[in-house]
């Protein structure tokens, strides 16, 4: 059982494009009471993101050492490059009766309900998978055979949505965020991915 007064894991996870990063920024201002997981990652930095606030940047050998140490909660290679959440500042959180949010890939969250059985997962969908290419797209950034690579490792990606215990369409920013909203407060009982019409409604999504 959870300590009284300890706060939870939740662990949101997505497909690249379906923009949980929007959705993150969008929840943590309206819920006063979750704070951010801030991953480490040996991915450079875009020209947006902030060290420290968006990500901890650090080089591969270093990332290693803290492997070595066990100082990661969980970790995984995306992308050629490494992630993973820092075990001590997670901890120091949860004790201080936040909730702590945690934006990770599927497999960090297999290694989170490892680790913690009462994490909390949810799982973020593109409306389609044309939507999800289309945002792929237009991010501008990407040659054409990286744009190719992220689309099929984000179908796969999608495939994994029934191990977390809720499954939110990102179809748009505000209402999505509202979805989270009632999940997090105990009302998002037709988003649980073991519901039979939501279940149904995603298998839809993914065939078509």
């Amino acid at each position: 059982m959870s300590q009284p007064g300890r706060g939870r894991l939740v662990v949101i996870s997505a497909p690249s494009g379906a923009g949980k990063t929007t959705l993150v920024r969008e929840l943590l201002g309206r819920e006063p009471s979750l704070r951010f997981s801030i991953s480490y990652t040996t991915r450079p930095p875009r020209a947006t993101e902030m060290d420290g606030e968006d990500y901890f940047f650090v080089d591969e050998r270093q990332f290693e050492r803290m492997r070595s140490r066990n100082e990661f909660l969980e970790s995984a290679r995306v992308f050629d490059h490494w992630y993973g959440t820092g075990r001590a500042h997670v901890d120091s959180l949860l004790t201080e009766g936040f909730s702590v949010l945690m934006e990770i890939d599927w497999q960090g969250a297999q290694q989170i309900r490892g680790s913690d059985p009462h994490a909390m997962g949810i799982f973020i969908l593109p409306p389609s998978k044309r939507e999800l290419e289309r945002r792929l797209r237009g991010r501008g950034t990407d040659p054409e055979p990286v744009i190719a690579r992220r689309l099929a490792d984000a179908v796969d990606d999608m495939s994994h949505w029934r191990e977390f215990d809720y499954v939110v369409v990102n179809d748009d920013v505000d209402a999505a965020a509202d979805r989270l909203v009632r999940i997090l407060r105990g009302s998002g009982e037709e988003f649980a991915t073991d519901d039979a019409a939501t279940a149904a409604r995603v298998e839809r999504m993914l065939a078509a």
